[in-house]
Order: C-alpha cells, then structure tokens, then sequence
C-alpha cells in the first residue's frame, strides 16, 4: 500500500515557515470564516458541522453548491490567479481580489458580489474559535496577502488531501469527507466507532457549546494538517481521540518525531519532519495509521468490523459472502 502510495504522491513537498507567512495566514483564515459563515447560513444542519466545511480543489477551495432559493450558489478560492470566484446556477459570476487587504474590505466586497447577483444573506460578522474577536465589517486593520505562501499552502492541502483519502478508505464504518474546517483552520479526516460519546464539555474559545457537543456526540479519531499559530509556530500533522482511552498518550506512534501534546490533547508530527522524509507519503500514512491505531486499541473499538484494506482505483472492494 505504502509502495502505491509513494508513487501517487510527489516526494517534494513545499516549505512553510510561519514567521515569513503568519500575517497572510491570519488575513486567509479570516477571509475563509466569512465565505464558510454563508454556507452555513444557506444549509441545513448536518451531523458534526460538516455542512460548514470548505473543501480543496485543484485550485483552491470551494463552499460545493449551495442551495440559495430556486437557484445554487458557489463559492471558489482560487488561489492560482488569486481571487474569489462567486458563482450562480443562472450564469451569474462575480470576482473578488486576493490581495493586501482589510477584512472590512474584503467582507464589503463579498456582500456587494452577492448582492449584485440578487442573493442577500445575512451571517453572524464576528470570527469563531479565536480570541477577542473583531466583527468582520469593523476589522478595518491593514491585512497582508503573500501569493505564493497561499501557494505553498495550497499545495501542501492538495498533498496532504491525497493521503487522507487514501487513509479514509482503509475504513468501513462512519468516517468524514476530507474537509477544511475554517473555524479552526484546518483540513481533517474522522472516523468514528459507532459509539456515543459521553457530553463534550464545550468551553472551545468563541464557539457555542452547543456546537462542540453536536460535533462530539459519537467517538471518534480524528487526524488533520494544521498550519499553526502563535502558540504553536509551524505547521503540524496533528491525531486525537474523543473521548481520550485510557492509555492512549502513552501509546508509541509512528514516526519517532510524533509527540504526544498534553497543552493541545492531541499526537503532533512537525510538518518539516514529513516534509524532509525520504518519502513523505509513507510517512504521514504511518503517523495516520500508528494514531488511529492507538486510540481503536486503547478504547477497543471493533476492528475487524469497522476496517478493510486500502480502495485502489477501477476495483470494487470484495465483499465475503
């Protein structure tokens, strides 16, 4: 599997260094609240938030079609001619600019596109899961846009998305589309066991508890590429497991560089460790799976119910009769 894998996925992957690249991180990360703010002020509830995610493409990131009235509306990043792509199911296209920029103006020029193509929406203005929030039309600060950080950026979704999928199908019970969440700012793939999970006792900054315990109502092992913050300056593969097993922190994972994190509760992996690898695929999978495996063990998840091998492209799953 591994073998294949490599050969799916390039060996080099892009640098990232935070401190060249955190203002341009921070402005992304805004900007994605207010775009994934109207998906889901447009869509139905779905189970664990997933109708908020955004979800990568070859260019960027996307909201998917989003029912608006008699009509569907899209939302695209594109983060190879850099800018934001508004888009209707009557042929309707609006652009908006990625560049240096307040979020003020940035959110003024988004709400303008949409009003412009006859789709009014109205979203809560100030940003969830950070501290000391700034309602979107108020952050009037100067905001920064490095084109090629997104890039780099971009590309390392697209790399670490090939290799979540690939992990995503080595399972057969319920387990989330590789999404980007843009609350956290991350893109993670679950699974879960089929078990409830005891109430998430909320507490998550700037976010309703309501939310996290929705999110958290089932077991699960989560895994996801976060491109860090102040707290934690580079970017990081990252594993948990809710509710945390007995055992679990204690577990020895794959590679030797994956550190259990007691301040974040969770495995981290530098993403320079995988970066530099011999073969950086291989790698994350091992962490993927090593973590996975940790947290199905320690809670005694039923494996040989919920796992399979790895999907291989143009042949179904054999099935035993």
């Amino acid at each position: 599997m591994s073998e294949n894998l490599s050969k799916a996925v390039p060996s080099k992957w892009p640098p990232l260094d935070w401190p060249q690249w955190q203002g341009t991180c921070a402005t992304l990360h805004l900007w994605t609240q207010i775009v994934g703010k109207i998906r889901l002020a447009l869509t139905p509830w779905i189970n664990h938030s997933w109708h908020t995610t955004l979800y990568v493409t070859a260019r960027g990131l996307t909201t998917s079609p989003i029912s608006c009235h008699d009509r569907s509306l899209q939302i695209d990043f594109d983060f190879v001619d850099h800018e934001l792509l508004i888009l209707d199911s009557g042929g309707g296209l609006r652009r908006v600019e990625l560049r240096p920029r307040s979020v003020a103006d940035f959110y003024q020029a988004v709400m303008q596109a949409l009003e412009q193509l006859d789709i009014r929406v109205s979203i809560h203005r100030k940003p969830n899961e950070l501290p000391d929030p700034i309602a979107f039309d108020q952050d009037t600060v100067p905001r920064s846009y490095d084109p090629e950080a997104v890039q780099r950026l971009h590309e390392i979704l697209l790399l670490s998305h090939r290799v979540f999928t690939v992990f995503r199908t080595e399972f057969l019970g319920k387990v989330s589309p590789v999404h980007f969440f843009w609350g956290s700012f991350d893109l993670a793939v679950t699974r879960f066991s089929g078990r409830r999970a005891p109430l998430h006792p909320g507490g998550v900054v700037n976010l309703p508890d309501a939310v996290a315990q929705e999110a958290y109502s089932h077991e699960v092992s989560s895994a996801g590429f976060w491109p860090g913050n102040a707290s934690l300056p580079y970017p990081v593969y990252y594993s948990y497991a809710y509710p945390e097993p007995t055992g679990y922190r204690s577990a020895q994972v794959e590679p030797d560089a994956a550190l259990f994190n007691a301040d974040f509760g969770e495995f981290i992996l530098p993403y320079d460790t995988v970066r530099t690898s011999a073969d950086p695929a291989a790698t994350l999978m091992q962490f993927l799976q090593s973590t996975y495996r940790a947290a199905a063990d320690a809670a005694h998840w039923d494996s040989a119910a919920l796992e399979c091998d790895a999907g291989v492209p143009g042949v179904p799953r054999k099935v035993r009769g």
